[in-house]
């Protein structure tokens, strides 16, 4: 699991492009190897979490077995080898998340012994397992029969997903996205708009949006700099597209901020 604050990376692994700030953490599978690009103008922290291999699996065998199992057989180590999990980004505000945060807290402040640091990886790991649990329910709302058809549609589109989110300030194009992921568009567009609720563009207009609005509150750039630097083309689209979702100007919302 990887957390950064005060700036963004952006990781490259497997198929996938993951941007991963403050409020997003990112988890990788047990040996996938990446890539890390760091462009920030002040130092980034990052605090990432390497579970010893087999130990979720076990935390996943001891949750889901009888006690007079576990009673017979304490140290029977899982045979269902490594757990597969979704490469993609996640909230730091689910319940995951909070409890990575409370980790890096207590691991800042040097209040951490080995066995507060034991106990609460397994939290960790119990956390994760729920969170499986909930991308399986996911994946099980496509409408694809076979469960690996669903598995594998999922993924390509959440690496479409994540490549929109890494990549929304720049000139990036449907096409590309589709292809990111290995989707023809029309598939990407019937799919995408299935599993999220909304369209690829509206999700980018969003995104693009609430990072204006970001530099509107944090920074004094013209508007206009603004604009172009969250990827939308022209200064008028941008403009009554911010209007209609805030019911104020950016010029409006920054006195207002």
């Amino acid at each position: 699991m990887k957390t950064f604050r005060y700036g963004t990376s952006l990781y490259e692994a497997g198929h996938g492009h993951f941007s991963v700030g403050h409020n997003r953490y990112l988890l990788l599978n047990e040996g996938q190897e990446y890539q890390l690009h760091i462009d920030s103008s002040v130092p980034v922290e990052s605090f990432c979490i390497f579970f010893p291999p087999g130990m979720v699996e076990e935390v996943g065998r001891n949750v889901s077995s009888s006690d007079r199992y576990l009673l017979d057989e304490p140290y029977t180590l899982s045979s269902a080898g490594s757990m597969e999990w979704v490469e993609r980004t996640y909230s730091m505000e689910d319940p995951l998340g909070a409890a990575l945060a409370r980790l890096r807290s207590s691991h800042v402040s040097k209040t951490l012994d080995t066995w507060e640091l034991e106990e609460q990886l397994h939290q960790l790991a119990l956390r994760m397992l729920a969170l499986h649990r909930e991308i399986r329910c996911e994946i099980d709302q496509l409408d694809m029969v076979k469960s690996s058809t669903r598995n594998e549609l999922y993924r390509r589109l959440y690496i479409a997903h994540e490549y929109m989110t890494a990549y929304y300030s720049q000139p990036i194009t449907l096409a590309e996205t589709a292809s990111a992921a290995h989707l023809s568009v029309n598939h990407f567009l019937r799919n995408y708009k299935k599993l999220f609720g909304i369209s690829p563009h509206q999700f980018l207009t969003e995104r693009r949006l609430q990072a204006a609005c970001q530099l509107l509150s944090d920074s004094d750039l013209p508007v206009t700099e603004i604009c172009y630097r969250v990827g939308f083309e022209s200064l008028g689209s941008f403009s009554s597209l911010f209007s209609r979702r805030f019911h104020l100007s950016p010029s409006q919302y920054r006195i207002k901020r």
